[in-house]
C-alpha cells in the first residue's frame, strides 16, 4: 500500500531527530525513502547583492544546498539507496508537487516543537496537509529529542458519517493490515444517537470490507475522540481529509484540530 515515502528536510535539529522515526515508518511499511529539500534562492542579504549579481548569489545558494542535502543524514539514509531531491520555491507547494509527480504514497513531515502545536495554521505542515493528494503522517516531538518510535499494535481511526467515510475506512483498514496493527474505529456522538451511529458504522465497515472494533465516544467531538484514543492506548491516529482539493482545500477544521492536539502520530488520508 505504501511503497514510497517522501521525507522533507530543512537541515534543522528537529529533522535530524526525526530520522529514526522515518526509518521506523519505512521499516513497518516496507517502503523506500526519498529526502527532499526546498531551497529558497531569494534568501540573500544586501551585502551579497552589493558585490555580485543576483543570479550568481542564487547559483551559490543552490550549490550549498545541494552539498548539504547529499551529506545530511547520509548514514541513516544513504544517498545510493535513498534518492535526494532538491528544488526551489515555496516549500509546501514544492513538497506537494514532488509527491504528486514522483508517485509518493506518504509524506512524513518533520515538525518544529511547540510551534507545530501553537501555530500549525499557516505553517508548511498545514499547507502540505491542505494541498497534498497522498497520505501525510505527522508526530509530536521536541527540537532535541526523537519522537517516540512509530509502533503498530493498535491503530485508531476517527470517523464521521459522511459520504467520504467509506473511503477513509477502506484506507484505514488497508494501512492497519499492511503493518499488522489492530484497528479500532471511533465515532463521536450524543448519547441519544449512539445506537443509530453504531448501526450505521457497522454498515459502513461492511461496505468497506474493514474489520474493526467500534467505539462510540460521547461528548464534544474532538475531546471525545482523543479521550477514546487514549483509552485504546493508540499507537497512531488515522483521520480523513477531503479527497479533492476544491475551493476550500483538503484540510477540514476537525482534521486540523485533531492533528494539532493529538498525543499520537497522525496519519491523514
Amino acid at each position: 500500500m505504501i511503497e514510497k515515502i517522501l521525507f522533507p528536510v530543512d537541515f534543522s535539529p528537529s529533522c535530524a531527530a526525526m530520522a529514526a522515526y522515518v526509518r521506523r515508518a519505512a521499516e513497518i511499511f516496507g517502503a523506500e525513502v526519498s529526502v527532499v529539500h526546498v531551497c529558497d534562492l531569494a534568501s540573500h542579504n544586501g551585502f551579497e547583492l552589493l558585490v555580485r549579481l543576483p543570479q550568481e548569489v542564487a547559483d551559490e545558494h543552490w550549490s550549498i544546498a545541494e552539498e548539504r542535502l547529499q551529506s545530511f543524514l547520509a548514514s541513516e539514509f544513504p544517498p545510493s539507496a535513498c534518492p535526494r531531491i532538491l528544488c526551489a520555491g515555496d516549500a509546501a507547494a514544492q513538497i506537494s508537487e514532488v509527491a504528486r509527480t514522483g508517485g509518493f504514497d506518504l509524506i512524513v513531515m518533520p515538525t518544529h516543537a511547540g510551534r507545530f502545536r501553537s501555530m500549525l495554521l499557516g505553517s508548511t505542515t498545514a499547507k502540505v496537509l491542505n494541498d497534498a493528494g497522498c497520505m501525510v503522517m505527522t508526530t509530536e516531538h521536541t527540537e532535541t529529542k526523537s519522537p517516540r518510535p512509530l509502533e503498530h499494535r493498535v491503530w485508531v481511526c476517527a470517523i464521521g458519517l459522511s459520504q467520504d467515510s467509506e473511503r477513509v475506512l477502506r484506507l484505514a483498514g488497508r494501512a492497519a493490515a499492511a503493518v499488522g496493527a489492530q484497528l479500532s474505529v471511533i465515532h463521536a456522538a450524543q448519547e441519544e444517537a449512539a445506537l443509530d451511529a453504531r448501526r450505521r458504522l457497522e454498515e459502513l465497515l461492511g461496505k468497506a470490507g474493514c474489520g474493526a472494533a467500534i467505539e462510540i465516544a460521547i461528548g464534544p467531538v474532538k475531546e471525545a475522540l482523543l479521550d477514546a484514543a487514549r483509552r485504546c492506548a493508540a499507537d497512531a491516529l488515522i483521520v480523513g481529509r477531503r479527497p479533492h482539493e476544491g475551493g476550500l482545500g483538503r484540510l477540514r477544521e476537525l482534521t486540523y484540530s485533531l492533528t494539532r492536539d493529538s498525543p499520537f502520530p497522525v496519519l491523514s488520508v
